[in-house]
Formats: structure tokens, C-alpha cells, sequence
């Protein structure tokens, strides 16, 4: 992946291209090491872009600048019904040239338009999940995940879901350490847990949803330890069951999902960083041994641990 476009039209959404900007338009910072992109951004027709905000966008570019993108990040507008077709012509022939699209929150409807959600998985804005299934019911909407990647597509939830879907793609393309790099400079988590039905339960959360937070740490620290439920209750002084039902509450996801991701992600950097065996990085990790690892990661990242290494190996010598 080496260009990146990102699309406006007419009432763009300012925090989608921020957002894109943020990910992908960032010069080298050698502390880092972190890949630069031929970046630009693009729209239907050059000059003033309405902004959806009070504050208009000037672009230089029309859509032959992201015709030859390995990404194209397609940005919400306000009326997000009405997407300009020269954009959906553009996804779909992006898409048939086998480039990653990818479309934030609302944007998704373009990417319905041109036909690319039918028999795909895909997300938007909990608020519009209704819609989309009504206007494209050939597509799999899934209403409760931040993202979801269905082959080289992309879709993301509202707003902040954005970074989470972009912040996918660059640790599939350049490694768990360079996505996690990127992270730290945008002061966000290189991963959040759960999705967005945790965030629709309730707006604000209840007095204790922070209870488990030190738990979560000791947790993240000892992922070789026993991590059962009924052992993680008893050190929160709770029930098995009550444990169970907060800590999905709190994290929008059960306790085995959480420590499963939690030692996936820690096997990746030992991967990346260390010459160990996948036996050592296993056992390290908390899956015990080769076959879980192997069992584990191939379900959840779609190649072996050693495939993994094979294709980041060089990130150790940055």
C-alpha cells in the first residue's frame, strides 16, 4: 500500500477527513519509523467543497487522482442518500481493479450504490443500520461492530470508528508495532474491545463502569496466568455470574473474547520483535502451547503464526 486517496463531495463531514488525514497523511517521524503515503485528497469537481460544519474545503484534485490508489477512503457527507455517482463509479472500478476501499460511517451508501455491500458484511452509524438494510437487502449489515473487512472492503461505524477501522488496515498491511506506533501519536488505543451496541446501552455509564479497570490491567500484564472466569471472579470478589454479565457490560465482550484478543495482540509484537519459537511466544502469551497459538491466530488474523513473522520479520530491525 503505497498511495492513499481519500474522497469528499458536497457537505463533507469534517472529522471523516480529518480522521483519514490524521492516519494517512502523516510525514516520517524517525522515532517511529512509520510508512509515508503518496496521499491526496480528491472530489468530483475541483475547487470549493461544502463542508457540512460552517467552513467550506478548497481541493485540487479531481477523481484521476485516486484513480491509481491503493486505497480509496471514500469521507461522509451531510445528505448521504445522494452520493455523487462519478464516486460510485469511481468504488466500483477501484474495487474491480483490486484496490482496498474503505468507506467511514455514512459513506457506506456509496459503496451500497455501487453494488459492493451485496453478500458482504458490513457497518455504518448505528443510527442509519435500518436504512442501509432497507435500501441494499442483499447486504449483511452487522449493527454492533466498530468495522468489519469483508475481503478488500472496508466499512467503518460513526465518527471515532473511523480511526479504528484505518488503524485495521495498517496493522494488517505493516504490523501490529507500526499500528500500535501510529496509535500512541493520535494518544488512542491501538484497539478497542466490544463495538457499538456498548455505546448505544447507555450514553453515560453507570457509577461503576469503571470498577474492573484495574483488574483489566493486571490482566493484560499476566496474560500467562490463569485467566478463567471463575478465577478472575474470585480475585474481584463476585460471583462467577455476576463477573460474567459486568464484565461485558463494561467491555461490551466476555471475558474469554477479551483475554483471547489480549494474547493475540501480545503474540504479534513477541512475533515481530523476537526470534523466540511460537512454543516460547505460546507459552509467554498464555495459550500454552504451539497448537492453541496456531489454532488461535490462524481463525482470528487468516495465516499462521509463521506467516505472520515471515511477512513482518523486518519491523524487528527498526
Amino acid at each position: 500500500m503505497e498511495k492513499v486517496a481519500v474522497v469528499v463531495q458536497d457537505g463533507a463531514e469534517p472529522f471523516g477527513l480529518g480522521a483519514m488525514c490524521e492516519v494517512w497523511a502523516e510525514p516520517y517521524h524517525p522515532e517511529d519509523d512509520n510508512p509515508v503515503f503518496d496521499f491526496v485528497v480528491a472530489t468530483p469537481r475541483p475547487g470549493r467543497v461544502r463542508g457540512a460544519s460552517g467552513y467550506d474545503l478548497h481541493v485540487d484534485h479531481d477523481l484521476t487522482a485516486a484513480a491509481d490508489a491503493d486505497l480509496v477512503c471514500v469521507t461522509p457527507k451531510r445528505d448521504y442518500l445522494a452520493p455523487s455517482p462519478e464516486v460510485v463509479e469511481l468504488v466500483r472500478a477501484a474495487h474491480d481493479r483490486g484496490a482496498h476501499v474503505f468507506a467511514h460511517c455514512t459513506a457506506a451508501f456509496v459503496l451500497g450504490e455501487a453494488g459492493l455491500l451485496d453478500g458482504r458484511r458490513c457497518t455504518t452509524h448505528w443510527r442509519h443500520v435500518e436504512e442501509l438494510r432497507e435500501r441494499h437487502p442483499e447486504a449483511l449489515v452487522d449493527p454492533d461492530v466498530l468495522y468489519v473487512q469483508d475481503g478488500s472492503i472496508v466499512t467503518g461505524a460513526g465518527s471515532a470508528a473511523g480511526l479504528d477501522a484505518a488503524l485495521h488496515l495498517m496493522r494488517q498491511q505493516f504490523g501490529a508495532r507500526t499500528a500500535a506506533a501510529a496509535a500512541r501519536r493520535m494518544v488512542v488505543p491501538p484497539h478497542r474491545d466490544g463495538g457499538q451496541a456498548q455505546f448505544i446501552a447507555r450514553a453515560v455509564p453507570d457509577c461503576d463502569a469503571e470498577t474492573l479497570g484495574p483488574l483489566l490491567t493486571w490482566m493484560n500484564e499476566n496474560l500467562a496466568e490463569d485467566l478463567s472466569v471463575d478465577t478472575l471472579a474470585r480475585r474481584s470478589h463476585l460471583s462467577s455470574r455476576t463477573f460474567a454479565r459486568r464484565f461485558r457490560e463494561e467491555t461490551g465482550t466476555t471475558p474469554h473474547a477479551w483475554v483471547t484478543r489480549q494474547r493475540l495482540q501480545g503474540a504479534e509484537e513477541l512475533l515481530e520483535l523476537t526470534d523466540h519459537s511460537v512454543d516460547w511466544i505460546a507459552a509467554e502469551v498464555g495459550f500454552g502451547n504451539a497448537a492453541a497459538l496456531r489454532h488461535h491466530f490462524t481463525r482470528a488474523r487468516g495465516v499462521s503464526p509463521q506467516q505472520y513473522r515471515r511477512t513482518f520479520a523486518g519491523v524487528r530491525s527498526a
